[in-house]
């Protein structure tokens, strides 16, 4: 993984893209924009909430971002993970490489605590996190509605530098 630059942000958007007619990885029900995503890059910064992105010969095909959780200073040691991983490319193991890189990441980043935010219907992505230790933390029992069906979320966690 590399830290991502504001040229990668096209790749970055059509992965997410990619991701909003299953219903499983996101709440956002309509394809988002590059320019709609320009703060929301510029507000991830490389020491402390980095955006990442994966390449395989010289294309983006996955990124892995860390966000600030709830934006009160008592959860500065805190952060919220988000993996998304390009179509073609899921299920041949790349989200258990990123997840592991960007865990061993966090000690330098002065994380203590990573949560993710997870569709419980989403089994692939629980089935990961779950597979590093993460356990859930809680439950939003039908918090969303997506083509007139609700679905639960699940908030995941795991202290990493107690």
């Amino acid at each position: 993984m590399r830290i991502a630059d504001e040229g990668d942000l096209p790749a970055i958007v059509s992965i997410y893209n990619s991701t909003v007619q299953a219903r499983e990885a996101t709440a956002d029900t309509v394809a988002v924009t590059v320019e709609s995503r320009r703060e929301w890059f510029r507000q991830h910064h490389p020491d402390q909430r980095p955006l990442m992105v994966h390449e395989q010969e010289g294309r983006v095909v996955a990124w892995v971002s860390f966000q600030s959780f709830y934006g009160r200073p008592a959860y500065a040691h805190t952060a919220e993970i988000s993996i998304y991983i390009a179509t073609a490319c899921r299920g041949r193991g790349l989200g258990r490489t990123l997840l592991d890189e960007a865990l061993g990441l966090t000690r330098q980043l002065d994380i203590k605590t990573v949560v993710g935010f997870i569709f419980s219907h989403n089994a692939a992505s629980l089935r990961l996190f779950k597979a590093f230790g993460f356990a859930e933390w809680g439950r939003l029992p039908d918090v969303a509605e997506m083509d007139g069906r609700e679905f639960s979320l699940s908030i995941l966690g795991k202290r990493v530098n107690p």
